[in-house]
């Protein structure tokens, strides 16, 4: 192809615009609203019967769409319908699991407000622990109990299974001496996955003596710490087994007749599952032992559903008697918590099984200061003060199930008893743990004063103090006993010897303080805390603790003024000498401050703190620290810094812009938002000064300028530094500082050479040419504007720019320095016009400086041409086969920009545009549809004034079909 002169074409912005501009159409009232319900058609087609018979109706109708979740009470809903054309198979095996999970549902407890036993086991195994050797008895298996004979009669397999569980109770086991608690737990484990082994392979009878053997392990207390863990995890295994059972009996009760109702009573239930839950039932009453036979029937209590309405109501008084039998008392109130557990979510109803756990509890307490359990503990060598806690899960749980949803008489009935016995402390915090927090903090100063008259006995009253505090974080105390409460609680908290105690009561009771009190007495309790938790580094051993006083404290103070203004809250962060810590407490402060700071700030007190709480936290970042740690940080400190305002006072912000600049200068997103901030300044500046102390204003513009100028070159990413480089740039030529701007705009073009091929985006590496492509475009679009330098001549920035990205090594098989010539071309035929598309006001362009000089448009039509040969050149080299679908697509595109930007009343411009038409259709690769748009397009606008030249380029214009 030859070469080709360019003309642009005068362009008429004003009208171009007009003719762009969406088209007004009236719009009556009542006509179409978005929000107003849609009309449409309903048509009934055919439906086709289980037995596949048709039936037709022809019929439609007109209605407005109603909500769809509304339509499920009609049964119109999409899953009803999709139910409704299901498979019958398939529909009974859908409702079977779906009955089974509302029946498990049905009887459980649904109330959010109920603690499920699930929150609170793993607390318990990570409380109770030892470091004492534990001894495991496991069940090695007989031959007996493996599967007899399919022939062998009923009577010889009732007698085997008999004989079996007599061989097991008579000692066919091992006895594991020396296990580690680990070993131990992993032991459990074992025998829950061999119970559900067992299960699945039938193997009945194997399954319940496994069962057996784990709840006879729970009338051993030879390591009496870890019973409440023991405990945890053999009734894990008790629960496998008492679900298995269920479900067992349940899927006996479906057959190919019935299916059991949602609410379904024994009478549903068919004789051959009603006999084989008979059949578990009289194996575990022939258990000889109390516990195992306590426990195994406890865990199979539902199934009495199956046998009788009563079944339930009646077995659970028995079992409740059942457990006075058992002597040692803490074996005993563990069983009470099993079988509250297991009654509360069978029975939730039958309170009163409920309440006579606990009063049976009350009657038996003074046994734990009996001689039998004084002599235990002695043998073991286990203090009081660690032997009463091992109380507390237990008797907790039989608290929460008795005081759920119960009357505020019956807390006041506790209250009387636990009077009776003394106040027992262990009785008096589990009451305060177990009941509402409103009935607590109601009742406040009455459990004061039982607090102060109570028996302590190796459960000391600062722990009760604290339970108080617990419920005060929830419930308010009457306003009159507010004071009164604090100054009783801090006279004990205040007098407590050791760190830890001091520090577990102390944190519960901030958060009373903060809520109720003034910033007065929240720095009495903070220097409280400074005086006990520093002699000898103690604060070191309660981080946790300090954590969590200071989320207390700024989550009721969120006006920070306030906050700092509290005399001993900068001494307190001063405790958090671990840097991790330190860190994580600096961005629990920044992140309440970002959330509630509602208005910029000035104040000094607030600076400077938080200033120090960014300054160490930017401190923390090394070679080690993640990429989001980073970004997290930089968010927080980002956040400050928005807040930051000196309203006019201009110098006085561009000076803590510079302090924060000194400060931050390893996380460069800090750097950035700070260029950003002071870009904002200079132009707000220029803004409300409008004229005003010009002199001293365009100085200060300059300082904000030289200040973007020298932190830029800081920082690490190229497309960064190169879009700050613009950006500075527009700013510096909108304040009319044209050195300035010419300064950073050179500087952008110098970088250009050094951007990469590949960058990192998120941790993946791309090519970087498509973003080097969006910068530049945006370069051009400033580069209209800008003036040339009276001593560097025509176009100067754009020569520049042209001969970067001549010499920059692109990809070889890339096409993106074509799509930037192009750019180039619009760049130059806009700055060929007579007056510009847009202007910087105040800032002359070169529309204005050369007034459409002939030598200008000259130049400037040079550069064009130079741009294009390039263009047709790159062209020509995509003349081979695996090329020509881009070369397709570039030839369209070019012929594009001739059409938008150039005089295609040029004769040799016009052949060209034509010569790019029949290439982009040569091979037959290019999108036809864009062909015929593009088509359409030049024959609307032929009829415009001035562009009659374009019907005769149509009409040379063919589209080439494909068969």
């Amino acid at each position: 192809m030859a070469a080709f002169p360019w003309h642009s074409r005068s362009r008429n912005y004003k009208a171009e615009f007009a003719s762009c501009r969406l088209e007004a159409v009236p719009l009556e009232f009542g006509d179409y609203h978005p929000l107003k319900p849609i009309t449409v058609t309903e048509s009934k087609t055919k439906k086709v019967s289980r037995k596949g018979s048709t039936s037709s109706t022809s019929s439609s109708s007109s209605s407005s769409v109603v909500d769809p979740l509304s339509s499920v009470l009609d049964g119109t809903d999409p899953l009803s319908m999709f139910a409704a054309s299901a498979d019958p198979a398939t529909l009974a095996a859908a409702m079977d699991n779906s009955r089974k999970k509302r029946d498990r549902d049905d009887n459980s407890i649904v109330g959010s407000d109920f603690e499920p036993w699930a929150s609170k086991r793993g607390e318990i195994l990570a409380r109770y622990t030892t470091t004492e050797k534990l001894s495991i008895n496991l069940f090695m298996g007989s031959e007996k109990g493996k599967a007899g004979n399919a022939t062998s009669a009923m009577s010889e397999k009732v007698r085997t299974r008999l004989e079996e569980l007599d061989d097991f109770e008579e000692g066919s086991q091992k006895e594991l001496l020396n296990l580690t608690q680990q070993d131990y737990v992993n032991r459990i484990e074992e025998l829950n996955q061999s119970l559900k082994d067992a299960w699945a392979s039938d193997q009945k009878v194997k399954a319940l003596k496994i069962v057996i053997q784990c709840s006879k392990l729970l009338s051993d207390t030879s390591v009496i710490q870890f019973y409440p863990s023991k405990f945890v995890l053999i009734t894990d295994i008790l629960d496998t087994f008492g679900k298995l059972v269920y479900e067992r009996i349940f899927s006996m009760c479906v057959d190919h007749c019935s299916v059991l109702p949602d609410h379904f009573s024994p009478e549903n239930v068919n004789d051959t599952a009603k006999e084989t839950c008979l059949n578990w039932f009289f194996k575990i009453a022939s258990i000889r032992e109390l516990i195992p036979r306590f426990y195994v029937e406890a865990s199979i209590l539902k199934c009495n559903k199956f046998l009788s309405k009563t079944g339930i109501s009646e077995c659970l008084p028995r079992l409740t008697c059942m457990v006075r039998g058992i002597g040692d008392p803490l074996v005993s109130v563990y069983a009470r918590a099993y079988l509250c557990r297991v009654g509360v979510e069978v029975a939730p109803h039958l309170k009163e099984s409920l309440n006579k756990n606990f009063f049976d509890f009350l009657l038996t307490f003074k046994q734990i200061h009996g001689d039998t359990v004084q002599n235990q503990l002695v043998l073991q060598g286990v203090e009081l003060p660690s032997y009463l806690p091992l109380y507390s899960p237990a008797m907790d749980w039989v608290f929460q199930c008795v005081s759920y949803h119960a009357p505020e008489a019956l807390l006041t009935e506790m209250m009387e008893r636990c009077k009776k016995l003394g106040n027992n402390a262990l009785l008096l915090n589990s009451v305060m743990s177990a009941f509402r927090a409103e009935f607590i903090a109601t009742r406040s100063m009455d459990f004061i004063g039982m607090i102060k008259e109570c028996d302590e006995s190796g459960f000391p009253k600062h722990l009760l103090f604290r339970s108080l505090g617990l419920n005060l974080a929830l419930a308010d105390p009457p306003e009159s006993d507010r004071l009164q409460i604090l100054s009783e609680a801090w006279k004990v908290i205040t007098k407590l010897k050791n760190p830890q105690d001091y520090i577990n009561c102390a944190e519960v009771w901030v958060e009373y303080t903060c809520k109720h009190f003034t910033k007065r007495e929240v720095n009495t309790v903070l220097a409280d805390v400074i005086k006990h938790m520093t002699p000898d580094r103690a604060f070191e051993d309660s981080y946790p603790q300090l954590q969590s006083i200071i989320k207390k404290v700024i989550a009721h103070f969120h006006d920070f003024s306030v906050l700092f203004s509290v005399e001993k809250f900068l001494p307190f962060l001063d405790m958090f000498q671990k840097e991790s810590v330190r860190v994580e407490v600096c961005k629990c402060i920044m992140e309440v401050f970002i959330k509630h700071q509602q208005e910029p700030t000035k104040d000094p007190v607030i600076l400077n703190a938080l200033l120090h709480v960014c300054k160490t936290m930017h401190d923390s970042v090394n070679a080690l620290t993640l990429e989001d740690e980073k970004r997290m940080l930089a968010y927080l400190i980002n956040g400050f810094i928005k807040m930051v305002s000196f309203g006019r006072d201009f110098e006085q912000q561009l000076s803590f812009y510079v302090e924060a600049r000194s400060m931050f200068c390893n996380l460069e997103p800090v750097l950035v938002q700070l260029i950003h901030s002071v870009n904002r300044l200079a132009m707000e500046t220029r803004k409300v000064m409008k004229g005003n102390h010009s002199r001293k204003t365009a100085a200060f513009v300059r300082a904000c300028v030289a200040y973007c100028f020298i932190t830029i070159p800081s920082l690490v990413g190229i497309f960064t530094r190169l879009n700050l480089y613009l950006h500075s740039g527009q700013v510096a030529l909108a304040n009319q500082c044209l050195s300035q701007a010419d300064a950073f705009f050179k500087a952008a073009i110098s970088l250009v050479p050094e951007v990469p091929k590949m960058i990192n985006i998120d941790g993946k590496m791309r090519p970087s040419e498509s973003f080097l492509l969006e910068f530049l475009c945006n370069f051009f679009s400033t580069l209209l504007i800008v003036p040339d330098h009276p001593e560097h001549g025509v176009l100067f920035l754009v020569r520049e720019l042209l001969n970067v990205i001549q010499d920059y090594t692109w990809e070889e098989n890339s096409d993106e320095k074509i799509r930037i010539y192009t750019c180039v071309l619009h760049l130059l035929s806009a700055m060929s016009q007579e007056t510009y598309l847009y202007h910087v006001d105040k800032v002359d362009s070169n529309d204005s400086l050369y007034g459409g000089d002939s030598k200008f448009l000259a130049e400037n039509n040079k550069l064009c041409e130079t741009v294009m040969a390039q263009i047709l050149e790159h062209l020509k080299t995509l003349a081979k086969d695996e090329a020509l679908k881009r070369q397709s697509s570039l030839g369209l595109s070019f012929f594009n920009s001739i059409l938008a930007h150039g005089d295609l009343r040029n004769n040799r411009l016009n052949q060209l545009s034509v010569n790019l038409w029949h290439l982009a259709q040569r091979h037959g690769c290019v999108d036809t549809r864009a062909m015929v748009k593009t088509l359409e397009y030049i024959k609307k606008q032929s009829k415009q004034p001035d562009m009659g030249h374009l019907t005769e380029l149509a009409l040379r214009l063919p589209l080439q079909t494909r068969t």
